[in-house]
């Protein structure tokens, strides 16, 4: 999984090589670049709640543009605490069985293979990618 879509950086001209060896940390795929891509996993979705963060605030202060130039303000209500309540409530129904999953039953959606350990030598006989590569492998 990871060397063929780390590979698929060495597709860029020039630099591709050197962005290949440089995801993984070395020459092959290895611990530094398992150990990269769990940080990569992990701080992502703080990346993406802060920049969210950052641009509800930036909404909430300036407002949002209207394309018409119409004036509107007879039907504003306050963002807080009415939709602030609303973003809350709705964080915490999705995140609620979210949780439970990982937490209770972390393996329930996970693919048997990522059971057996890994050997280099040994190549799977029905190697297919996740789901959401498939499209492009069937171009394959």
């Amino acid at each position: 999984g990871a060397t063929v879509i780390t590979n698929l950086f060495s597709a860029l001209p020039y630099i591709g090589q050197t962005l290949v060896e440089w995801a993984w940390g070395g020459f092959s795929v290895d611990n530094p670049t398992l150990t990269r891509f769990f940080a990569i996993h992990f701080l992502l979705p703080f990346l993406i709640a802060g920049i969210t963060l950052v641009h509800l605030t930036f909404l909430h202060e300036t407002g949002s543009n209207n394309p018409l130039g119409l004036v509107s303000d007879c039907d504003k209500i306050p963002f807080h605490p009415y939709f602030s309540f609303k973003d809350v409530l709705g964080f915490i129904l999705m995140l609620t069985p979210l949780m439970a999953l990982a937490l209770f039953s972390p393996n329930l959606l996970g693919d048997p293979e990522n059971f057996t350990p890994a050997n280099p030598l040994v190549t799977p006989p029905h190697i297919k990618p996740e789901w959401y590569f498939l499209f492009a492998y069937a171009i394959l």
